[in-house]
């Protein structure tokens, strides 16, 4: 067995995410996806749509690439009324609500990004995962931790999307 890297580990993590979004939306309809529990908690679909979109836009700055959601279309599939650049940051009860979309289109997006995460992490130079990649905040940021970062904010939403879905009501 070889010498693993931080980058083998990294998308260990993500490929996690990739599964947990998988079985979170297997074979729910789209109203089951907008379901709100309580009325206004984060739906199924706008969790895994804000986690999607959170992983695509950080991946992409790092690769130095355009988004999925944009630079492949998605953002004309999804046809949400919501401004191109937006991954769901500080969404008010509106926003969380208009964004309704079936299990195939969701897991397709995710399934996109997800592609694009494995090709840009297997081209990392080892060396590059330890380079600053945003010196706001104390301390400095690399680009190992922000990945992680990433992974983290993915499996709790992954997470919390999973806990809706045993929350639906029967049907």
């Amino acid at each position: 067995m070889g010498e693993i890297s931080a980058a083998d580990v990294v998308l260990d993590g993500f490929d996690r995410v990739q599964q947990a979004v998988g079985r979170v939306l297997e074979g729910l309809s789209t109203e089951q996806l907008a379901h709100r529990v309580g009325g206004s908690a984060n739906s199924i679909a706008w969790l895994v749509w804000h986690l999607t979109r959170v992983q695509d836009d950080h991946v992409a700055d790092l690769a130095g690439t355009g988004q999925v959601w944009t630079a492949d279309g998605w953002a004309d599939r999804f046809g949400l009324p919501l401004p191109p650049e937006d991954t769901g940051y500080g969404h008010d009860d509106e926003q969380v609500a208009a964004v309704v979309a079936s299990s195939e289109l969701l897991l397709g997006y995710h399934r996109a990004v997800y592609a694009r995460t494995r090709e840009y992490l297997r081209g990392v130079e080892p060396a590059a995962m330890s380079e600053v990649v945003d010196e706001s905040w104390d301390p400095p940021v690399t680009r190992v931790v922000r990945l992680v970062s990433v992974i983290e904010d993915d499996l709790q939403h992954a997470g919390q999307a999973a806990f809706v879905r045993g929350l639906l009501p029967e049907s």
